[in-house]
Parts: structure tokens; sequence; C-alpha cells
């Protein structure tokens, strides 16, 4: 045990002191006087066991309360120390107001600006209730399909039990999406501290005109103290209570006039379009391929709401499409969606090709106005493929042998080969008794006929994999280019589009080689002009 436990120390302070960094973060940075904020200090690769200097936050906040945990965590097999801080702050003053650097040993944290804003006032009969609820839109007046934040603060100043539950936000003709998750702090109402609940949902109204907010209930248990007298290890006293929250009316606004009629209505307060490559198209070649990403992102709209980026077709370029990948993320500002399309693009010529522009129109809900975002045109320059323009592999020419000496006469020319023959024969008679009766052929190398055999195998398992290079071993010997083949025979080239369709897509879709093995058994020979004389050319292997 006393062993275990020095090991343990020694992974604690073991670790690199010059590869800690201390991180600081906060739960949000925009709120109210009299709020307070929860500031996390946090540090890996070594184990403090003291705490920063906490002075320097004096002077502009209220320091609550401080927590520290210790935790040991294993990131790629190798342990990993891990201090957290947590700092409860309340600001003493409105305005931009900055979180400074805090101090632990060598170590130092970034400065964080919070904006702080002048409290509001309660009504004063809901300033008297324990629990009471306050609803507010970040907007009176939106467009329709437009994003409108609704925020919910439930105060209260008694203790509640964890049994707390609030109704669903239901609305009929709004898509409905809650940011994030219950967020917790505490706040002083006219000196009275109080626990603060806070929700917030990003709200799309889907059809123009009035709208209502309908009002949601709230439902808690209070701790109730009896006869007050503390009894810690008695029954728990409740008192159950629920409050509503207010409706609020919206204004939905149509879509503008001047708006494009044939485009997607998306408005939003942002919008970008960008692009990346992998590998970088900075030298390719003919019959590469490369994966092109386009990432669409909108302040202000669901990823459901974003239309497919539509990219022109291109002359000597295949484009073999992915599933598209959506993805929301919850802000401060609200939501923001997203809507990433991978393709795979492989150039079937060299020279020089252009990608056009992809542009996406758009209407400004900050600025209230017409937008375009655009992705500029890019030239890729397309080189040779040396691999691509190989013909059949030539045997090399044996060069005639001139013998020079006198001539043989005829009768002696006949016994040598007599001679030779018998011979040869007799050696031949003796090695076949020496060996079984069936004897395996062995080959040196593969034939035009096993290369064959190997590409029909592979069509007929579905094996893609196996297929291409099946494909390209049997295309070598051919008389001409595979690109040739297919540019000739049409049913080859829509069966090579499905088979690199298969092998550069992520679809995961079976390949199916039925369609491949018949387009090669089909292929019609090379016209009589333009095949060449070669008297090492094989029958068809496959007659019909």
């Amino acid at each position: 045990m006393m062993r275990l436990t020095a090991v343990f120390l020694l992974l604690l302070l073991g670790c690199p002191a010059n590869a800690a960094e201390l991180l600081a973060r906060v739960d949000r940075t925009q709120l109210s006087l009299g709020e307070t904020v929860e500031l996390t200090l946090e540090t890996q690769g070594a184990t403090f066991f003291g705490k920063p200097d906490m002075q320097p936050l004096q002077e502009l906040f209220e320091v609550s309360a401080t927590r520290q945990v210790n935790q040991l965590s294993s990131v790629g097999g190798e342990a990993v120390a891990l201090t957290r801080w947590q700092v409860t702050l309340q600001p003493r003053q409105t305005g931009y107001v900055v979180v400074p650097p805090l101090r632990l040993g060598d170590l130092q944290s970034q400065p964080i600006t919070l904006q702080v804003q002048e409290a509001g006032t309660p009504e004063a009969g809901d300033r008297l209730a324990p629990i009471f609820i306050d609803a507010s839109l970040d907007r009176d007046r939106v467009y329709v399909q437009a994003q409108v934040i609704l925020t919910l603060r439930i105060y209260h100043s008694v203790s509640l039990y964890d049994d707390s539950t609030l109704s669903p936000l239901q609305i009929s003709d709004a898509l409905v999406e809650q940011l994030g998750t219950w967020r917790t702090y505490e706040k002083d109402i006219n000196g009275i501290r109080h626990g603060v609940i806070e929700i917030r949902y990003a709200l799309f109204p889907q059809k123009s005109g009035q709208l209502s907010i309908p009002s949601q209930l709230f439902s808690a248990t209070t701790a109730v103290a009896s006869n007050g007298d503390y009894l810690p290890f008695g029954s728990r006293f409740g008192r159950s209570t629920q409050v509503k929250s207010p409706s609020i009316p919206l204004e939905v606004l149509p879509k503008p006039a001047d708006y494009p009629a044939d485009v997607p209505w998306l408005p939003a307060a942002s919008m970008t379009l960008v692009e990346a490559w992998s590998p970088e198209p900075d030298q390719v070649r003919a019959g590469d391929s490369l994966t092109r990403s386009l990432l669409l992102k909108a302040d202000g709209l669901s990823s459901t709401q974003l239309p497919p980026i539509i990219a022109a077709s291109v002359a000597g370029l295949r484009s073999y499409p992915d599933q598209p990948s959506l993805a929301n993320e919850a802000t401060a500002s609200g939501l923001t969606g997203s809507r990433e399309q991978r393709e795979a693009l492989i150039a079937t010529q060299s020279g020089e090709i252009q990608l056009p522009a992809i542009a996406i129109t758009w209407w400004n809900t900050r600025e209230d106005r017409l937008e375009h975002t655009e992705l500029a045109a890019r030239t890729l320059h397309v080189a040779e493929n040396p691999e691509l323009q190989q013909g059949p592999a030539q045997a090399p020419t044996a060069s005639a042998v001139t013998v020079e000496g006198p001539l043989l006469w005829p009768w002696q020319l006949s016994s040598l080969v007599l001679a030779m023959t018998t011979l040869l024969g007799f050696a031949l008679w003796l090695y076949a008794r020496r060996q079984p009766a069936v004897l395996r052929t062995l080959q040196a190398g593969p034939t035009p006929r096993s290369l064959l055999d190997d590409l029909k195998r592979a069509c007929q398992a579905n094996d893609s994999q196996a297929t291409r290079q099946a494909l390209d071993a049997w295309a070598r010997q051919q008389p001409e280019t595979l690109a040739d083949m297919a540019a000739r025979f049409v049913p080859l080239s829509d069966a090579l589009d499905g088979l690199n369709g298969n092998l550069y897509s992520e679809t995961g879709q079976r390949w199916q080689g039925e369609a491949l093995w018949q387009a090669i058994r089909d292929l019609p020979p090379l016209p009589a002009a333009s095949q060449e004389q070669d008297s090492s050319a094989l029958p068809p292997l496959y007659p019909r």
C-alpha cells in the first residue's frame, strides 16, 4: 500500500511544470449588477495544493466562495494531473469590467472582459413573492422564420428542493430550440439575496402576423422550517408552490418584397461560406483524388434551415458527393447552424480546370438588408500523369545474330539434328521417370490469362479495392490505355464511374462488380486499321 501511494505521488509531482498552463473561463460574459458569475481556473500537467492569488479581484468584485478540485486522468496512455478552482464573483460596478490576470506561482491566466448592465426592477408585487418568473424577448418584432430569443428567469428568495420542474414550451406556429441547459446564479434585489434559474430558448416563427408566447408553469417545493427549530436528521418539511410566467406578444413580419423569389429565404445575423481541401490542390495530377469540404455557417438559423450548397458540374472533373453533415451550436447570441458538404473530385484530364464561384443569398437581420456571401472561383492546375500514359509492356526484340563460317553440308546438318533430338528425348525420358504422375505447372510470372482471371474473381467477389488493382494490372497488358477503352465503349465508362464512386466516396455502400465484368467481356476489339500487328497477341480468352 505504501508503494502504491509513493507511485501516485510521483505521478502527481513528476509532471513537467513548464507544460502547465493556467486557463480561465466564465459561465457567461453578460450579466446585470447584483448578479453573480462563476469563474473557473484550471491547470493541467502539475498538481497545486495552494490557490491562485485572488487579491487582484477585490477591487472590482466581491469574492463569495472558492472551491478546489484535484483530479488525475489519463490522456494518450499518460497520467495527467488536473487542478480546478471555481470562484463565485459579483461585480461592484456596471459597464465593461475586466477579470484581471491571476497568478499561481510562475503561471498567469488571461484577462476576461464582462459586460455588466444596470439591474432591472421587478414589479412591486413580484418583489414580495418568494418565487416569481421574469420572461423577456430580445426583440418585439422579427421576420418570419428568423430567430428570436426567449429568456426565462425564475427568482426565489427561499430554498428549493431538487424536485423543481418547468412545463415544456410548445408553440404551434413556431419551432422551439432550447439553448443549452439551465443556468443558476445569485442576484441581490432590494438587499435580498435571490437565487436565479435561467432558461433560454431560440424561437423561429413559421407564419407572419401576431404570435403569442404562452406562459409556462414552474413547480417546486420550498423548504419550510418547523417552529424555527433546526432538524438536520429529522423529516423534511416543504410546501408545494406553482408560479406562471407571463405570456408575451410578438409581431412576425413577412418576407421583404425586394427579396429574390427564386432563392431560399434565409434570415440570419451573419453568414459565412468557406472551403477546405485534403490534400491541398497545389500539385494535382490527372487521376488523383481530392476531397473538397464546403462549410456554410449561419448565426440565427438552425442547421435544418440551411439549403444545399450547389456547385456547378465542371468538364474534366468527376464529382462524388458525400452525405451532408448538420450541426447546431448554442452561443451567447442564440443558435448557430452549420452545414458541411464533402465531395471527392477526380481530374480526368490535364490542364487548367476552372471551378466557378459559389454564391449564397440571404437577408441580414441586423442591418435589415439583402446580402450575398460568395466563395471565390478557383483554378486547378492539373499536371500530366505518366502512369496513365503507359502503353502495354513491349517485349524486347531479339537482335539478329549473324554467324560467319563455312556452310555445312545437308547430310552433316541432318545427322547433327537427329543426334541432338535423340539425346534430348532420352534425357527427358529419364527425367520423367523420376517425377510423380501429376506435376503442377509453375509459372514465373502472371500471364494475360491469369490477370483476367484475377479480375473476374475480384468482380464476382464485389471487392472494389482488389478489382481496382486487378484492373490496373490487366490494363497494362493491353494495346491501349484504360481511358481509351472507356472513351470508345460507354458501358465500360459507366462501370468505371461506379467503381471510382465507391472507392473515393464515404457513403459506405456495397459495390456490385457484375456490370464491370460484363463490360470487360463485351469490350469490342480495336479496329483492324489501328491495331498493331503483334505476333505475341493472344486469341480471345472468353469467346461467345
